[in-house]
Order: C-alpha cells, then structure tokens, then sequence
C-alpha cells in the first residue's frame, strides 16, 4: 500500500505574530488566541489538546484529552490515575501539550511539568460532571484489555445499578493534573513556509525569556 502525498501543499496567509505584539507573560497571549479560537465559528472543540508522555517502555505517546481549566500557574485536565496515561505522567512528569486549530492556521506546544491537583479540587469539577460521566468512571478500568464491548456494557450497568438514587463519589484512582508550563511556542502560519515561531522560556526569577525561531 502507498500514497504520494508529496503534492498536498496549503498557503498560510491569516495571520501574523510580531514580537512587539507579545506579552511579557505567554498565558497572557496563550488566552488572548484560546479566546479567538472559541469565538470562532471555524473551529471545533477549541480545548482539544494532545498530551504527550513518556511511557514505560522509553517511547513517548501522544493522545487528545479536553482542557478543563486554565490559570496564571498552568493547565488543568482530568483522568483516570491508574490509565496508562496517568501512571506515565506518575512516573515521569515531563510532559507536552499542543493544541493545534488549523482553520486560523495556529498551534501551540507546551513543555511542562505536571503534578496532582489537589483532592478537593477533583471533587468539585467531579461533582459537575453529568451522572453519565461520572458512573463511567467507575465503569471502565481504563486502558485495561477487556474481552468484548458486551463487557463494557455490562460493567456500566452494574454501576448505574449501584449508585441508583445515590450521589456518585470520585474515585480515588481519577483527578486532575494541572501541567506548569517551562516553554511555550505560539507558531503562526505565514506564507512561502516562513512561518512565525515565537517561544517563551521560564527563567529562574520566574520571568519569561522571548525568543524568535527560524520556521
């Protein structure tokens, strides 16, 4: 099997990203794009991200998780602690984000590191989520081999049953990790592939070093 895709070629021409248009803080401009992002009717799920992990077995995997929340300090999302993706992150906490809207032709990779967020924390974004969410949680001993969607099914079942009339606990093994970022790129898609790249470093006093990068 083969496909030349030699030939798929897109003109990047929206938008540009000047230095004197940067912040000094990048959750600053990382807000200000999120925003525009969710205004806009071209783009879907605007807190889609990829996270990327370390795992076990040296090699890094990546996949699409939901921000929940973001701050001065970092970035919020949540899952099951005992998921391969979680226990990667336990292991190693250096990880990478991205999120990626290619109708305004803009990305943004994040290096950080992540760290539990704090139980009570967990609890209450937990208790907003629809009873639906919250069984399957209990539901899905995520990212375990299991025989069959019938069996699945029959675990959601088995739960729905239990907390019937029942306000549905959190897990212990499910909560949020909140990634403080050490870099952050804003690329901006230009013409000719001269794209803009501007990365933000953390320093040690906490400050932020801005840098331009060659596309």
């Amino acid at each position: 099997m083969s496909k030349d895709l030699s030939n798929y070629r897109k003109s990047y021409e929206k938008l540009e990203l000047l230095e004197e248009n940067c912040p000094e803080n990048p959750m600053e401009l990382f807000q200000t794009w999120f925003i525009n992002a969710d205004n806009s009717d071209t783009v879907e799920e605007t807190n889609a991200m990829t996270i990327a992990t370390i795992s076990d077995d040296g090699f890094p995997k990546s996949r699409v998780v939901l921000l929940k929340k973001y701050t001065w300090e970092g970035f919020i999302f949540y899952t099951n602690y005992d998921s391969e993706k979680g226990k990667s992150i336990l292991n190693n906490n250096n990880v990478c984000l991205s999120f990626f809207w290619p109708a305004l032709e803009q990305q943004i990779i994040i290096k950080g590191n992540a760290e539990k967020l704090s139980e009570n924390l967990s609890d209450v974004y937990f208790d907003s989520r629809p009873d639906g969410s919250k069984i399957g949680a209990w539901a899905s001993n995520q990212s375990s081999v299991v025989s069959s969607r019938k069996e699945l099914d029959e675990e959601l079942v088995i739960f729905e049953k239990k907390f019937e009339n029942l306000k549905i606990p959190r897990p212990k093994y499910w909560g949020g990790f909140l990634i403080k970022p050490i870099s952050i790129e804003f690329w901006q898609g230009r013409p000719n592939r001269m794209h803009d790249r501007i990365r933000y470093t953390l320093l040690e006093d906490f400050s932020w070093k801005i840098e331009r990068l060659a596309p």
